[in-house]
């Protein structure tokens, strides 16, 4: 049961169908450009004075990106001397490629929190832009001012719950009829938590195995009471595939008589 928004379901999906698994699609997360976009404008128009731009996902880049454009600006205008680019794994970096970024810094452990740990001695006392979603936890901006950044969060898309779930779906769920759920961010977690409810869900994590693509997305599982039998060493879809392949496999090997 894969639980990521629809335009981004498709690669993780293709990856798991290629190594033999039944892929259900169930988007439990949507994302949206900001309404208001006037303080991101600004901070666009301003990106010469910012000596980092820090991207923490995908959508960050994919709707800052699209902004830019659409205030008529280019990527390769600000590429030199500054703002050097950091993305918060590899999954990011390459959208931040294909849009023409020149990505500086990539953490060896992907989350917020290691990015600011690795850039730690580099970001002291500059300034750092931050492109975000609205529901984005404070951790990494603490982090990043703890070393000394002076840090500017901006909302660069919104997330939200879909319209609807499927209900024959969402049963299926319940009944503990799928081997596992995927889980690619925290808020896709969090919306059907709200849908299912947490104390029914943390019981069927004890029944179905939860995957999170990454140490962030497997943090806010856990800090709800759910049990995570798979984490992503990659945080991509190919990453997020070949560890929920890797973990059956050692469940069969375990299971094997000898």
């Amino acid at each position: 049961m894969v639980t990521r928004a629809t335009e981004q379901a498709h690669e993780l999906a293709h990856s798991l169908m290629a190594l033999g698994a039944e892929v259900v699609l169930l988007p439990t997360v949507s994302f949206a450009a900001v309404e208001n976009s006037q303080a991101l404008d600004a901070a666009l128009r301003s990106l010469a004075e910012f000596d980092w731009i820090l991207f923490t996902s995908q959508n960050a880049v994919r709707f800052f990106c699209q902004r830019l454009r659409e205030v008529g600006l280019q990527v390769a205008s600000f590429q030199k001397p500054r703002p050097m680019v950091a993305a918060v794994g590899t999954a990011t970096a390459a959208a931040a490629t294909e849009e023409g970024l020149r990505v500086d810094a990539v953490p060896k452990n992907h989350s917020g929190e290691a990015l600011a740990q690795e850039l730690w001695g580099a970001i002291g006392d500059r300034k750092i832009l931050l492109p975000r979603s609205d529901r984005a936890d404070d951790r990494l901006p603490k982090a990043l001012r703890e070393a000394g950044a002076n840090v500017t969060e901006i909302v660069a898309y919104r997330t939200a719950a879909p319209d609807s779930l499927d209900p024959k779906i969402l049963k299926s769920i319940r009944d503990a009829e799928v081997d596992a759920i995927v889980f690619a961010s925290p808020s896709a977690f969090r919306f059907l938590s709200e849908c299912i409810g947490a104390a029914e869900l943390a019981e069927l994590s004890s029944r179905v195995q939860f995957a999170a693509i990454g140490p962030t997305t497997a943090r806010a599982l856990r800090e709800e009471g759910m049990r995570v039998q798979i984490e992503a060493t990659q945080s991509s879809a190919a990453g997020l595939a070949d560890s929920i392949a890797k973990y059956y496999q050692r469940q069969h090997s375990t299971a094997r008589p000898a």
